[in-house]
């Protein structure tokens, strides 16, 4: 059963949509989120842990560092089948994060309507593709969503699966999670060599 999920979404479409839907699926579940997406949830009227609370660390100044820390990473990356991760995770308050949802920040549009140079950096994802790339690594038990319209058909699947979601649906998201940032990443270092 789901039970702790991670939500950091530049593109808030469908937010509702997915977080009432996580809820019928487990009341209980617990939602962690940063900035923005923390008080969206709020506004629909869900409960949400911020980044902030979660960690005992407040975000930087702009959103610059949220999500950078062990306590998602660790709660990303953990392997809850090996008992020194688990003693470690529980020693430090490291809570296993079930599901990752998060789309980064919209460079592409940005440079696509001609921003100049240090608007371009200052909407380059760091935290973002950090938090994907461990989420997609431990597909085996994370599930990591970053398309918006994605969001039915993971909802269906926990509907279906009694909060479950496969490991074939993890280890496909994973592999969309990559390319994904694969295209982020090439993105921009094709912006930088244009203006160079």
């Amino acid at each position: 059963m789901l039970k702790t999920v991670l939500i950091s979404v530049s593109d808030k479409q469908k937010l509702d949509f997915l977080v009432s839907g996580l809820r019928r699926v487990n009341p209980k579940i617990k939602i962690i989120s940063s900035g923005g997406t923390a008080k969206k949830i709020r506004e629909l009227g869900f409960d949400v842990t911020d980044v902030s609370e979660y960690t005992g660390y407040p975000e930087m100044p702009d959103g610059l560092v949220k999500t950078l820390h062990p306590m998602i990473h660790g709660g990303l990356l953990g392997d809850i089948s090996d008992d020194d991760q688990v003693s470690y995770m529980e020693e430090h308050g490291i809570e296993p994060i079930d599901l990752v949802v998060c789309n980064l920040y919209p460079f592409e549009e940005v440079v696509r309507d001609g921003a100049d140079l240090e608007i371009a950096r200052r909407n380059i994802d760091i935290g973002g593709p950090s938090m994907i790339r461990s989420a997609a690594k431990n597909f085996g038990r994370v599930c990591v969503v970053t398309d918006v319209d994605d969001y039915e058909k993971i909802i269906d699947e926990l509907k279906e699966n009694s909060g479950e979601i496969s490991k074939k649906t993890r280890f496909q998201m994973s592999i969309k999670a990559f390319e994904r940032v694969e295209y982020y990443n090439r993105a921009i270092k094709e912006f930088m060599q244009r203006v160079r």
